[in-house]
């Protein structure tokens, strides 16, 4: 997959099958479109371009940091390369963009810099300064400038919708399961392992601090999750524990995996973790043994459920 780091460094020889929006999560909704758009690049012997904004028009448009994505832009490549797309353009959604008229886009953008042959959006798109232009415009330039306009049918699009906000719920309310169920592939994040407390080491539970590598990434409800990791160009599972440690008085949230038969130093490390399966709350224990017990009770939980 060719990813451009802005509309005005896309470059191909090919006519273009472009489809546009955030695509958070890229979910079973998003998927269905894709795979859509790949057909359909594929049949007509074009290339299919997928236009996504970043940062995310609510970091701009309404200044609003505390929006938390499904997705870091370096997971949403992934997931679309894996989708066979041809190219992906990272726009930078500034003001200047903002700024651009619908025939602008339609004109400047998607004729002279994509060659676009067929733009497949939803019924509902608006596009243009302050939204200006809906769906029978786009057609309209389209005819005028001689590209094909498809459309997402209202079902798919609510299911896009409605998928997305089912994620978010589902993750931020511990259901991992449900939530993996719409993505169709377990969630997963990316960061640094870093230097913790070391209180795990003490107890026979020695585990990874990881520092996410973004501070946008969604992070699911406090909780013990079964997990499988990716480090050191490998694969291992592990048992999860995102919250403050509150047996030892912790004041932050931390996110920390205990690998199983494993036994290296990772510091550093750069690591990526899928969530598979939620076994409990967060727990304030009476006792340091009290939560050993209940580690190690995890533990056999962990050798179960992976058939170690």
């Amino acid at each position: 997959m060719n990813i451009f780091s802005s509309i005005q460094a896309f470059h191909s020889a090919k006519k273009t099958i472009v489809t546009l929006g955030t695509f958070d999560g890229v979910h079973l909704g998003h998927q269905s479109i894709l795979k859509q758009l790949v057909a359909e690049a594929k049949a007509q012997n074009c290339e299919s371009l997928v236009l996504t904004f970043f940062p995310h028009p609510r970091m701009v448009l309404k200044q609003d940091d505390s929006i938390k994505l499904i997705n870091a832009i370096e997971e949403k490549t992934e997931l679309l390369a894996n989708l066979g797309i041809d190219n992906l353009v990272i726009h930078a959604f500034d003001t200047v963009f903002s700024q651009l008229s619908g025939e602008e886009f339609a004109k400047q953008v998607l004729v002279d810099i994509f060659k676009v042959q067929k733009i497949i959006v939803g019924y509902d798109h608006r596009f243009g300064k302050g939204g200006a232009c809906n769906f029978d415009d786009l057609v309209a330039f389209g005819k005028k400038y001689n590209f094909e306009v498809e459309q997402i049918s209202a079902q798919q699009i609510n299911t896009v919708a409605v998928s997305s906000t089912k994620v978010r719920e589902a993750l931020t309310s511990g259901a991992i399961e449900k939530a993996n169920s719409f993505l169709g592939y377990p969630y997963f994040l990316s960061g640094k392992v870093v230097m913790g407390k070391q209180l795990g080491r003490t107890i026979g539970f020695p585990t990874a601090n990881i520092k996410p590598e973004v501070n946008y990434k969604l992070i699911p409800q406090n909780g013990v999750y079964l997990v499988q990791v990716q480090v050191l160009q490998n694969q291992y599972y592990g048992m999860l524990n995102i919250g403050n440690n509150p047996t030892v008085n912790g004041a932050e949230q931390t996110i920390e995996v205990h690998l199983l038969n494993f036994d290296a130093n990772i510091y550093n490390q750069n690591i990526k973790v899928s969530f598979l399966k939620r076994l409990r709350d967060v727990v304030k224990f009476e006792s340091i043994d009290a939560l050993k017990n209940q580690l190690e009770a995890d533990k056999q939980a962990a050798i179960a459920y992976f058939k170690l």
